[in-house]
């Protein structure tokens, strides 16, 4: 797989977790021990899983949009990948910190979100800092972008 298309596949999950934060009937309302929440505008749990309010499912919205148009070029793509890795592994140290792990009650970063950041992040790692795309030249698209 190329950078470009992990951008837009990217792009194209995290517009998915974004719609399961907006459609009421797929959040449900917090669980029992979720903390209060400064920003409580559709705070709940996307699919019964995942705590989200309004700002995280926006954040969501903004990071698919991004995956998208990033795809149009390598290194807008290879961009994207190494700020995805870099913010949704900072999310999951963040989300195992009590009293962080709210980022001060604006996004709920805890819970099954610790989980589901790790594995958005792993292979945004990969592809932002590991692997090279090749052309039908055998040439890296690292060194054509020079």
């Amino acid at each position: 797989m190329s950078t470009r298309n992990f951008a837009l596949i990217w792009g194209i999950v995290f517009l998915l977790i974004a719609a399961t934060g907006f459609i009421p009937g797929l959040l449900q309302p917090p669980g029992s021990g979720h903390p209060d929440m400064a920003v409580d505008t559709l705070y709940g749990d996307a699919l019964g899983l995942f705590p989200v309010n309004v700002i995280h499912s926006a954040l969501h919205l903004l990071y698919g949009v991004w995956g998208v148009v990033a795809a149009r070029s390598w290194a807008g793509a290879r961009t994207y990948a190494r700020v995805v890795a870099v913010s949704y592994g900072a999310l999951v140290i963040l989300g195992l910190i009590p009293g962080i792990n709210t980022l001060f009650g604006l996004v709920p970063i805890f819970g099954h979100d610790v989980w589901l950041h790790g594995l958005l992040a792993i292979p945004a790692a990969y592809f932002g800092f590991m692997h090279r795309d090749r052309t039908g030249h055998g040439h890296s698209a690292d060194f054509e972008q020079r």
